[in-house]
């Protein structure tokens, strides 16, 4: 049983009695505020807070206080929504802030970051979900405090990355609200990383911040194995082994499009209804064994990837709509498995056709999916830190290495 560390919320936050137990967020009402509740806030206003203990995971015991925020968000279409963060705040904090991204690649709201983190890795992996939290440890070492936001929602909307990016800089508004960080407001210099399905709040995020939250100080964007076009994926993944993964992005997808969530429905063969029924609520690990080797259009009669409704959504979710105005750090390995360089590549040399981009693009060519984020967190940090250090970054760069573990 874990128990959460009575603390007093500062007088913005309303003060929840102390949770005795972890239940999972199906059945935990802080998952749920009324949505009178949530529609009376602005957008990153917080709608409750209560500390937690976060479990040892694979990468030992955290040093930083946490809690919890509930906060208010809008999904793709700006409807109210509740959405959950996970705040770390380091013994010796400097009020820098990063917005980390888990991949949570998941349809059950019980593999989101912030139910994960409070289990231990065992029981997480018996879930099916990674530890959230793995790359957290090194932005504490920095003195720098991490917010980490469940961002798919309350519906488990994976891949959808208008949703994702809201929730995110939402996240970010909330933890400069939260009393207890000690952050300066709107003057905390934010940066913000993700990998994989992590690169997806990551840069929608970077691209809608000047329209969304412009008051958001963002001094950096870091970006590894980018999602960068959900429809190129699909097909290089159909019938290899993230297949099975991508059926369940497109799951995820359809939880945000109604249309296409009625077309699955409609036109599922039976095959697909089993297996639209088993990944409905799953984690990643899950989602990546079942089914590996999927071929993704035998879900549908007549086949799903070339139809006009899912194609439409590919568009609404694709990168490269505008240039964020801060800098970027893109990383991905040359034989990347699961997602194809080629969309990086296009979506580097798409915003450096800007005059104004500020883009770093690192290409690895000894790693593959699973093992360039580990490598590359040296490479971030470094890179990181010159961002928080005001050291500028005034072009746009391509470097090819054949190991980015040997870099900074």
């Amino acid at each position: 049983m874990l128990l959460a560390l009575s603390v007093a919320p500062s007088a913005a936050e309303p003060e929840l009695p102390v949770v005795a137990e972890l239940v999972p967020p199906e059945q935990d009402p802080f998952y749920g505020p009324s949505a009178e509740l949530v529609a009376s806030k602005r957008p990153g206003e917080i709608l409750a807070a209560r500390p937690v203990i976060i479990a040892n995971q694979l990468g030992g015991a955290l040093d930083a206080e946490s809690w919890q925020v509930s906060y208010r968000s809008g999904n793709s279409a700006d409807q109210p929504i509740a959405a959950v963060a996970t705040l770390l705040k380091p013994a010796a904090g400097n009020g820098k802030l990063v917005s980390l991204h888990a991949a949570e690649d998941s349809t059950g709201l019980f593999c989101a970051p912030s139910y994960t983190a409070r289990r231990s890795a065992q029981a997480g992996l018996l879930d099916g979900q990674i530890d959230p939290l793995r790359s957290a440890p090194a932005l504490l070492a920095q003195g720098w405090t991490v917010v980490v936001p469940d961002h798919q929602g309350p519906n488990s909307a994976f891949a959808y990355g208008p949703l994702a990016a809201r929730i995110a800089l939402d996240g970010i508004r909330a933890a400069e609200r939260f009393g207890p960080l000690h952050l300066p407001g709107t003057d905390t210099e934010v940066a913000m990383w993700g990998y994989s399905g992590g690169s997806i709040p990551t840069l929608h995020g970077a691209e809608l911040r000047s329209a969304y939250a412009p008051e958001v100080n963002l001094v950096g964007v870091v970006s590894g194995g980018t999602d960068v076009d959900l429809e190129i994926l699909s097909r290089e993944a159909n019938k290899g082994p993230g297949a099975g993964l991508v059926a369940a992005a497109i799951i995820g997808l359809a939880r945000e499009e109604p249309e296409l969530d009625a077309y699955l429905r409609a036109n599922a063969t039976p095959r697909g209804q089993q297996l639209l029924t088993a990944k409905d609520r799953s984690c990643v690990l899950h989602q990546a064994a079942l089914e590996p080797f999927l071929d993704i259009d035998s879900l549908v009669h007549g086949g799903i990837l070339h139809t006009p409704v899912l194609r439409a959504v590919f568009d609404r979710t694709r990168m490269g709509r505008s240039v964020p105005d801060t800098p970027v750090f893109l990383y991905h390995a040359t034989a990347d498995w699961l997602v194809p360089i080629g969309p990086a590549d296009a979506l580097a040399s798409t915003y450096c056709r800007d005059p104004a981009a500020r883009v770093t693009y690192v290409r690895d060519h000894t790693s593959e999916h699973l093992t360039l984020n580990t490598l590359a967190e040296n490479s971030v940090v470094a890179w990181l830190r010159d961002r928080f250090a005001g050291v500028p970054v005034d072009d746009c760069t391509v470097t090819d290495v054949g190991s980015i573990a040997l870099g900074r």
